[in-house]
């Protein structure tokens, strides 16, 4: 970390070229920006953070640290789980909160052009309001921003049916860690020139440069919506009902498996709440036309029946089902106030392999003598196992990374990777040549040194 002086040196030169208004080097006001929602890295405050209103002042502080070797974290809300935007090298956080302008809804072309900083739910509405559709809804959508979403190839639960942030994005608008400014990919849905640079950016945590603008595609809003709960008396069951609803063609817009722990606190928002009678629960909904939601519905029924399932409900209420969700999306933090620390695993692995997933994880927890949840979205394998921690104490956290380490490699047997939505940041990084190898590992490792050739794009990201 800089000086007083150096600070105070550094911030002047900032206010030049961003204005006084977008700088920020006061401690109260940097210590807010040293970590993503992990919290437990270990982390060092920044020496300045910068809130650009445009792609040319981005650019300018950019050109500015490239010259002069300052490391730079690019940063969206900080509502990331694996500590993408934590600043472990100091230098400057460069936020693009005030990046935040929807530039245009193309309700012909069926796209849309954004800038970073759009709060993702505030994009829902507004796309919503014109009859369009933009699938991708990580649980923290009420804060995290399209530029957040795009660097993390974020998911969500509508990524069964829809697919992820990855899959919508059409073009991006990028500086580079030297500032020069590039626009790669367009608003059109077929594009083959050159190498994909939309896509290398998308995904690429900020190691690369700083995404300032998306274009992203958008979808039909769908006529007709359906919440269904199947309660089923084992884990095990549950898992079965999940690759059979989607073998038997009826695929749910969203698929999410809660273990009867995770239930009983989504009771105190569910209204009226649940019986607890099973030991898991699969949330669905199901969308599209009237006639087809009401058949996948009767497929659903019936196929979770025949797999022995103890009940499966209909929610015919919109506003009884709107609890559920609601309920769903908080329950992050609702289990936050349940333990001293909380560490959410993003493990994916193929679906018909989930029985197996979920009978390893309950063997882990046993083993090891540590308390792990098991919930996240199971119509794509998506699996989030979640350790709890009963005390702070050098004993569990070990626990903790056993667990961890056995819950990757058990995710990586079963044909899967180490992550599904979060990405790598740090939490990740130690596991990254595991499932891509070495010669993988270095070609990525080419990439970053060309396009970043100082390093200092978010640097101790990906790997170490």
């Amino acid at each position: 970390m800089a000086t007083t002086s150096t600070r105070k040196a550094l911030g002047k030169d900032l206010i030049r070229l961003a204005g006084s208004r977008a700088v920020f080097t006061a401690p109260e006001d940097l210590y807010a920006f040293q970590s993503d929602a992990t919290h437990y890295f270990a982390r060092n405050i920044p020496d300045a953070v910068v809130l650009p209103e445009d792609t040319d002042a981005a650019s300018a502080v950019l050109a500015y640290a490239y010259e002069h070797e300052i490391p730079v974290t690019p940063r969206g809300a900080g509502s990331g789980l694996s500590g993408g935007c934590t600043p472990v090298a100091g230098g400057i956080v460069l936020d693009t909160k005030r990046l935040n302008r929807i530039l245009g809804i193309n309700r012909g072309n069926m796209t849309a052009r954004v800038q970073a900083g759009v709060v993702l739910e505030d994009f829902h509405r507004a796309v919503e309001k014109q009859g369009l559709f933009y699938p991708p809804d990580p649980q923290s959508m009420s804060v995290c921003t399209l530029g957040g979403n795009v660097a993390t190839r974020a998911g969500g639960p509508r990524a069964v049916k829809y697919g992820t942030t990855g899959n919508y994005v059409l073009g991006v608008e990028a500086v580079l860690a030297d500032g020069s400014v590039i626009q790669a990919g367009s608003d059109c849905v077929k594009q083959s020139v050159g190498y994909d640079l939309t896509h290398l950016f998308t995904g690429s945590e900020g190691t690369l440069g700083l995404v300032t603008r998306v274009s992203v595609r958008l979808l039909p809003k769908p006529t007709h919506r359906r919440t269904a709960l199947v309660v089923c008396e084992t884990p095990d069951q549950a898992a079965q009902v999940v690759s059979g609803i989607i073998a038997a063609g009826a695929v749910p817009a969203m698929l999410e498996y809660v273990p009867q722990a995770a239930l009983s606190l989504m009771n105190s928002i569910i209204r009226p709440p649940v019986a607890a009678q099973g030991e898991a629960y699969l949330l669905m909904e199901l969308d599209g036309t009237e006639a087809r939601v009401a058949e996948e519905a009767e497929i659903l029924r019936s196929m979770a029946l025949d797999l022995g399932a103890e009940e499966v409900r209909i929610v015919e209420d919109e506003r009884e089902a709107a609890t559920y969700w609601k309920a769903r999306s908080r329950l992050y933090p609702m289990i936050l106030t349940m333990a001293k620390k909380v560490i959410s695993e993003d493990v994916t692995v193929p679906r018909d392999r989930i029985p197996e997933f979920v009978r390893a994880v309950a063997e882990i927890s046993g083993r090891l003598g540590i308390l792990i949840g098991l919930g996240g979205h199971a119509g794509d394998g998506n699996m989030h196992p979640t350790i709890l921690f009963t005390d702070l104490s050098p004993e569990m956290e070990q626990k903790a990374e056993a667990a961890i380490e056995d819950i990757v490699k058990k995710g990586l047997e079963l044909g899967g990777t180490i992550s599904g939505e979060h990405g790598i940041g740090l939490h990740k990084s130690r596991f990254l040549e595991w499932e891509l190898g070495r010669a993988q590992l270095t070609a990525m490792k080419r990439i970053k040194a060309a396009l970043d050739p100082k390093g200092i794009m978010n640097p101790g990201k990906l790997w170490t």
